[in-house]
Formats: C-alpha cells, sequence, structure tokens
C-alpha cells in the first residue's frame, strides 16, 4: 500500500526537490505553499508517477491551516509523513535595528505555521498508533549568529518543539525527527533580502553550497528506514562551512 506524505513550502527549495524524490519513490504526495501557480505546476509534472494533491494556504493562517487539512479527500486523509518545511527568514539586522513586521512574519511561519500543521494532523496519526513528522530546522537552531537574533530564536524553537514532539508522540509509535541544514542554495536568502538578488547571490560564491536535492535525499533516507529507526536530529553543512559565520570562500 502507497504511502501519503504532505510538504509544506512545497512551491520551491527543499519542498518541491523532496515532492519529486517521494514521487519518484512511489509516495502518494499533498503539496502545500502559498503559490497555487507554482503548486500545479508541480501537480501536472509529478501526476504521471503518483497522485498528487494540491492546498494552498499560508501556515500563517491558522483557519486556512485547518479547513485545509480537513477538506482533504478521503484518498489523502491518512497522512502517514508529514514534512514541516515551510520556513523563512527576514531581514539580518542587529536587534535593536530589527523590523518589527520582520520578527512576527519568522515567529508565525517558522514556529506558530509548524504547530498549526502538526496539530491539524497529529490526531490522525495518533489514531492509526504509526506515523513520521519531519521537521526542518536549520544550523541556526543550534548557534546563534550576530544579526541572526530572532530568526535563529525560531530555529531554537523548532529543535525544542521537534525534541518535544518526540517525547510526547513516541508512545503512539510516531517517529519523530529533524534536519538542520547549513547554507542551502535556494531562494532563502533572496527572501531574506527582501528582493535583492545580488547580495543574495553573495551568499553562495565563493564555494559550493548544498543543494535542495542534497536536503531531499537525506529526508528521503530517514524516511525510508526500517520502522523500529528513528533518525530523531541531523546537522548537515557543505564542506566548507564550519559554523554558521566560518565558510571557507575562495573569492577573487
Amino acid at each position: 500500500m502507497r504511502k501519503t506524505a504532505l510538504i509544506t513550502g512545497a512551491s520551491s527549495g527543499i519542498g518541491r526537490a523532496t515532492a519529486r524524490l517521494f514521487a519518484s519513490q512511489g509516495i502518494d504526495i499533498i503539496i502545500c505553499g502559498r503559490r497555487k501557480e507554482r503548486l500545479q505546476e508541480l501537480q501536472q509534472e509529478l501526476s504521471t508517477q503518483v497522485d498528487v494533491h494540491i492546498l494552498a494556504f499560508d501556515v500563517r493562517d491558522k483557519a486556512m491551516v485547518f479547513k485545509g487539512i480537513a477538506s482533504l479527500p478521503e484518498q489523502f486523509s491518512n497522512i502517514d509523513i508529514l514534512i514541516n518545511n515551510a520556513g523563512n527568514a527576514h531581514g539580518l539586522s542587529p536587534i535593536d535595528q530589527g523590523d518589527v513586521e520582520d520578527w512576527e512574519a519568522m515567529i508565525d511561519i517558522n514556529v506558530k505555521g509548524l504547530l498549526y500543521v502538526s496539530k491539524a494532523i497529529i490526531p490522525s496519526m495518533i489514531a492509526n498508533k504509526a506515523g513520521h513528522i519531519i521537521n526542518i530546522g536549520s544550523t541556526a537552531a543550534k548557534e546563534v549568529y550576530p544579526n541572526g537574533n530572532v530568526y535563529c530564536a525560531s530555529k531554537h524553537a523548532v529543535d525544542a518543539l521537534n525534541q518535544a514532539m518526540r517525547i510526547d508522540l513516541h508512545h503512539h509509535g510516531i517517529r519523530v525527527g529533524a534536519i538542520h541544514p547549513g547554507l542551502v542554495e535556494t531562494e532563502f536568502s533572496e527572501v531574506r533580502f527582501k528582493g535583492d538578488t545580488e547580495k543574495a547571490e553573495k551568499v553562495y560564491q565563493g564555494y559550493t553550497p548544498l543543494t535542495p536535492e542534497d536536503i531531499a535525499d537525506i529526508i528521503y533516507f530517514a524516511v525510508s528506514r526500517p520502522a523500529h529507526v528513528n533518525i530523531a536530529d541531523l546537522i548537515v553543512m557543505p564542506r566548507d562551512q564550519a559554523s554558521s559565520t566560518i565558510v571557507n570562500k575562495k573569492l577573487s
């Protein structure tokens, strides 16, 4: 019997790469995101391999999250795998110069959005006495770097919630784990720098960053382990990255 996975933040980056890999492995998918046109394109691409359902919502919108997940057709209502991938960084400023709206966006997406989606799906996993939740964190969940303040705080919260979920849900037969990527070349920096493409591109110059496909491979590895194996917490960085602030860049 084929499994079903729900992936948030599936319209780009790690989420999209994970949807493609899952589809290639015969996992039916529910792809979630704000950009419906991108989701429709991805659905068209992958629907020749597996069954694909779209949920177009912003994880910050509690009502939309619960309504969307409650509206899933019977075929997609039994979710075996949840990939809590949606997340963003907004701005890179000292705490005294931070934009309150940026703070709220990061907390609402990275923390509250993860909670809303999890809250909507966990009850059915408990009823089934099975399920697998992968929370996508960041190396920022493990260390704080200059000007990272609220983003780092939000990812530290993801780390704490991942541990709490594992403690609270393990006796229901639910596996919970987190993957914490370092520098991955996605739209992440373009969002952080509010569309400043030149500034965003410099983040990934002078070394070979991770790709979304690298992280998708690791996610699939985690969810494809035997039922008694749980990858609880994993940090992955490109070879040239030693920490959030130490990167071996060879710039000309």
